[in-house]
C-alpha cells in the first residue's frame, strides 16, 4: 500500500476528533493569543499627565532637552525627554500635532525653514508669525549657534584657505555635510549659489561621523555649529563667512500655546542664562563624559549657583537597558501580532491561482524594498501617526507581512494534489478542507515565516529611536551621535540577545504548534 493511502484514514480520523492534524492551526491561534498577552503585559498605561520635550539628533539639542526636563520636573510636572528625534521637519510636525510640547530651536531655522521667510530673524516678528499656529517661543537663551564651514587647520594652511569664497579655487575638495544641511533653504545649495561654488564631490554625512571623517582626511570640508566642542578638540578652522550668508541662530524653546502655564514659566527660566562659552563647555562635557544628563547637571551647578537644586537622578545602566528592552519588545510583539492576523488570510488568498495572488505578493514585495528610514518618513505625516510608537508599529507591521504571506501561500501550494483529492473524496467541505487538512499541513511553513518576521522585526525596531518611539535604538542613536562604541553596544548587544531569544522561543513552539505527524515525517527524511 502506498504511503499516501496509509495516511488517508489518518486524515479522516483525526479531522473528526479535533486532535492531531487539527491541532496545527489551533496552535497558530495559540501563538496569536500568546503574543496578545505579551503585548498587554509589555504595554504600560500612562495615566499621569506629562510634559514632553523633544530634541534634535545632535549633542547641543540633547543637552538642552535634558536641562528643560529637569526644570519641568522641579516645577512639579512629569517630564519626558524624547531624545534625538531627527531634524527640523520631524520636530516641528511633532510639536504642531501635540506629540511633543516643546523643543529647542534657533531663530534662523525658524525663519528660513519653518516660516519660509528668508531673512526673518527678529524674535518679535517670529512670535507674531507663530501665534496663529498655536505655537509660542521663549526669549533667547543667550547664545548664537550659527552654521559654519570648517576644515582641519593643516589642510586650510596648506591651501591658503581662510574664508568661504576661497573655496571657488578648489572645486576638487571633498565636501561632507549633514543630510539636513544639504536640503535646507539656508543650506548647501543656496550657499553654493551665493558664493559661486562648484564643488565636484558633495555628500551627506551624519553630524558626529562627519567630524571623524574630517579628522581622518576622508572629507575636506563639513558644516558645523559655532558652539560645537569638536572645533577646538580637533583643531579645526572655521572659514570666514565673508559674504554674510548665514543668519543668526539665536537659541530659544518653541512650545505649544496650550502647554500648562507652570511649564512655560519653568522653560522661561532658561532665558539669558547660557552664552556661547557656556554652551560650548556643556557640549564638550557631554561628549567627553558620554552623558547628556551629567552635562545638564553642570548647567545647574555653574549657572544657577545661587539657587540650590537637586541633581538630576541617574538611572542605573541595568534599569535603562531593562526599560529600552521592554519598550522594544512591546513594539515587536504588537506589530508581529497584527502581521499574523493580516498576513495569514492574505497568504491564503495569495495561494490561489489568478491575478489576486500575484497582486498581494507583489505589493508585499514592493513594501519590503522601501528603505526603512524612507518608510518612517512617509508615515510620519499620516494623520493619527506622526512621531509616536504607532508609526513604528505600522512600519514594523508592513515589513513583517512578506515572509508570513509568502510562506503561507507556499505552504498551501505545496500540498500534494493526491492529498487534496483525498480530502475532497471523504466529503469535507472546502472550508473544512482548508482548516482541517491544508492549514495544518502548511503549519510548518507558516511558522517559519512568522519566525523570520519576528527576528527581522527585532533588528528593524531599533529605528524607532529615530522618531522618539524608544526601544533599543535609543542608545544606538545616542552612541552614534557621541561617536561612542560603548553606548552603541548598550543597545546593540541586548538587541542581538533578544533576537536569539525570539529565535529560541519559536523553535520551542515548533513542538507545540507543528502536528506530531509532520515532525515525525521530517525526522525520517
Amino acid at each position: 500500500m502506498s504511503e499516501f493511502s496509509e495516511s488517508l484514514p489518518l486524515v479522516r480520523r483525526r479531522s473528526r476528533g479535533g486532535r492531531g492534524w487539527g491541532w496545527g492551526f489551533r496552535g497558530l491561534q495559540l501563538l496569536g493569543a500568546l503574543l496578545l498577552l505579551m503585548a498587554m503585559a509589555t504595554g504600560g498605561v500612562q495615566t499621569q499627565q506629562t510634559v514632553t520635550v523633544g530634541s534634535k539628533k545632535f549633542t547641543e539639542s540633547y543637552v538642552l532637552g535634558e536641562i528643560a526636563k529637569k526644570l519641568l520636573s522641579d516645577a512639579g510636572f512629569s517630564a519626558v525627554h524624547k531624545q534625538g528625534m531627527g531634524g527640523t521637519s520631524i520636530l516641528w510636525e511633532a510639536l504642531k500635532s501635540g506629540q511633543i510640547d516643546a523643543y529647542p530651536e534657533y531663530t534662523g531655522t525658524i525663519g528660513e525653514e519653518i516660516l519660509k521667510k528668508p531673512g526673518l530673524n527678529d524674535l518679535t516678528q517670529i512670535k507674531l508669525a507663530l501665534a496663529p499656529m498655536g505655537i509660542e517661543t521663549t526669549g533667547e537663551l543667550g547664545f548664537n549657534d550659527t552654521y559654519a564651514l570648517c576644515m582641519t587647520q593643516a589642510k586650510a594652511q596648506q591651501l591658503g584657505i581662510t574664508k568661504i569664497s576661497d573655496l571657488k579655487q578648489h572645486p576638487e575638495l571633498i565636501v561632507g555635510v549633514t543630510p539636513e544641511f544639504l536640503g535646507r533653504k539656508d543650506g548647501w545649495k543656496p550657499l553654493s549659489e551665493k558664493y559661486g561654488l562648484n564643488m565636484q564631490n558633495v555628500k551627506g554625512v551624519e553630524h558626529a561621523l562627519g567630524y571623524t571623517a574630517l579628522k581622518a582626511g576622508q572629507i575636506d570640508i563639513k558644516d558645523a555649529y559655532s558652539t560645537d566642542a569638536k572645533l577646538a578638540e580637533y583643531n579645526l578652522v572655521v572659514l570666514q563667512d565673508d559674504l554674510n550668508y548665514f543668519p543668526q541662530y539665536k537659541a530659544v524653546f518653541l512650545y505649544r500655546k496650550v502647554m500648562p502655564a507652570g511649564a512655560v514659566i519653568a522653560l522661561k527660566k532658561l532665558e539669558g542664562t547660557i552664552d556661547e562659552k557656556r554652551m560650548t563647555a556643556l557640549n564638550a562635557f557631554a561628549e567627553n563624559s558620554k552623558d547628556y544628563t551629567a552635562a545638564a547637571n553642570e548647567y545647574f551647578k555653574d549657572v544657577q549657583k545661587d539657587k540650590p537644586t537637586t541633581p538630576i537622578e541617574e538611572q542605573s545602566l541595568a534599569s535603562k537597558i531593562l526599560g529600552w528592552t521592554g519598550r522594544h519588545l512591546e513594539l515587536v510583539v504588537i506589530s508581529l501580532l497584527l502581521a499574523i492576523l493580516a498576513g495569514i488570510p492574505l497568504g491564503i488568498l495569495a495561494s490561489k491561482p489568478g491575478p489576486m495572488g500575484k497582486l498581494i505578493l507583489g505589493t508585499a514585495g514592493v513594501i519590503q524594498t522601501i528603505p526603512s528610514l524612507a518608510l518612517l518618513a512617509l508615515l510620519v505625516p499620516v494623520a493619527g501617526l506622526g512621531i509616536s510608537g504607532r508609526t513604528a508599529v505600522v512600519a514594523l507591521f508592513l515589513y513583517s507581512l512578506l515572509p508570513i504571506i509568502r510562506n503561507t501561500a507556499t505552504g498551501l501550494q505545496d500540498i500534494p494534489p493526491a492529498l487534496r483529492e483525498a480530502a475532497a473524496g471523504i466529503g469535507l467541505t472546502e472550508q473544512a478542507q482548508l482548516w482541517k487538512v491544508y492549514m495544518p499541513m502548511a503549519s510548518r511553513s507558516i511558522l517559519a515565516g512568522i519566525k523570520t518576521s519576528a527576528v527581522i522585526n527585532v533588528g528593524t525596531a531599533t529605528l524607532a529611536g529615530l522618531i522618539g518611539a524608544g526601544g533599543l535604538g535609543e542608545p544606538i542613536i545616542s552612541g552614534l551621535n557621541l561617536n561612542d562604541n560603548a553606548t552603541i553596544l548598550q543597545g546593540a548587544i541586548p538587541a542581538a540577545i533578544l533576537a536569539l531569544l525570539v529565535q529560541g522561543f519559536f523553535d520551542t513552539l515548533d513542538r507545540v504548534i507543528i502536528p506530531k505527524g509532520l515532525r515525525l515525517g521530517q525526522s525520517r527524511s
